[in-house]
């Protein structure tokens, strides 16, 4: 499914060019997907409170196969919004559920290394998403790139049916409206999700405009060789050494490191020099699965029961961010270039870093009242 979320941020100016856009409106591709995520998890969350995780998954995955086809099939801009819209809301049912079911089905034996390795596995499938749709583009045309993604969850579907473990009836609170108001009153919870949409934001700007940066002066790269940006999306193998760390120095510490990691990267992409631009990115990367592994095993261990409810309140305010990630920057491009690009994404990053020291504080304040 990660794979098909972002399987058009690669080939953004092949899009601009087949229908007419411009960069902004070529990001609407992402920000379509990403908008119907923040959408469907308010389904897919509470439904696999009530279904379980396992069956919910299964279905959500199946159902991507038909939009993720229609694709690339589109033959106007706003029929691909539609469909990429379509892709998204079938998306959180594996995307969102995967993040409580994985600490209820391995937590208990892999610690935050079970988080760890499930944020990993999203990396490779932004990998194939990015690269593999890029250079199928560069060979036979987009849409077979896009479209030929949805073997992936029809594979995916019939290989969890089979090989995933049950986890059980989830924990549920019987609250009125399966939990999500009483999600929402979470003020630690909400910090959480803010922090991490911050972060999104970061990342999906930053890489999806990079290829703007890499095509023009002074690189001038082609597209295939500028895709080969997404190869640094291999450093999130970070995401079980992360989730160690949080195990020994806590989540919020180690999300902080994440987002000073991250500021700084965005300093050094400054340069018009690729040596430093690619250090710059590896920067921003590490620090984005390294947080993101971080805040999710802070939202676990924020919420004891209604997990799906409490999913569904941090995937939306994440991907919600996302898509604004994917917009906004591009605004910022077309006005200063990359100088307006780096300074937005900064300004998110300091928002983060200011949300995780108010979450730490209450926190605090309620360790001290309960002592």
């Amino acid at each position: 499914m990660f794979a098909s979320m972002y399987s058009t941020q690669a080939i953004l100016p092949e899009l601009g060019s087949a229908f007419g856009v411009g960069p902004a409106r070529a990001g609407l591709s992402v920000s379509a997907v990403v908008v119907a995520i923040a959408v469907g998890v308010w389904i897919w969350g509470p439904l696999s409170d009530r279904l379980g995780r396992r069956r919910t998954m299964v279905a959500a995955s199946a159902l991507l196969v038909v939009p993720t086809v229609a694709a690339g099939l589109a033959q106007t801009f706003p029929a691909l919004l539609a469909c990429r819209a379509a892709q998204g809301l079938c998306m959180p049912g594996l995307l969102a559920v995967g993040v409580p079911y994985v600490m209820e089905a391995f937590g208990g034996w892999l610690g935050g290394r079970a988080m760890g390795v499930y944020v990993s596995a999203l990396v490779a499938g932004g990998l194939i998403g990015r690269i593999g749709v890029a250079l199928v583009t560069e060979v036979v045309g987009w849409r077979w790139g896009v479209s030929g993604l949805a073997i992936l969850p029809a594979a995916g579907a019939l290989l969890m049916a089979r090989g995933l473990p049950e986890t059980g009836p989830p924990a549920r609170s019987g609250a009125r409206g399966g939990g999500v108001l009483a999600q929402l009153r979470n003020r630690t919870l909400v910090g959480i999700a803010l922090a991490a949409g911050c972060l999104f934001f970061t990342f999906v700007g930053t890489f999806s405009y990079v290829v703007y940066r890499l095509q023009g002066q002074p690189f001038e790269l082609g597209g295939a060789a500028s895709s080969l940006v997404f190869v640094l999306w291999l450093l999130g193998a970070v995401g079980p050494s992360a989730g160690r760390l949080a195990d020994r120095a806590g989540w919020r510490r180690t999300a902080l490191g994440a987002v000073a990691c991250m500021a700084a990267g965005l300093l050094l992409s400054l340069p018009a020099w690729l040596p430093t631009l690619v250090l710059a990115l590896s920067l921003v990367t590490v620090g984005m699965f390294t947080g993101v592994t971080a805040l999710q095993l802070g939202v676990t261990a924020a919420v004891t029961a209604d997990r799906g409810a409490a999913s569904a309140v941090y995937f939306s305010v994440y991907y919600v961010s996302g898509a604004v990630g994917a917009f906004a920057p591009g605004l910022a491009w077309q006005a200063w270039g990359w100088p307006g690009v780096a300074a937005i994404a900064l300004a998110a990053v300091c928002a983060a870093a200011a949300l995780l020291g108010c979450t730490g504080s209450r926190v605090q304040r309620a360790s001290d009242r309960t002592v």
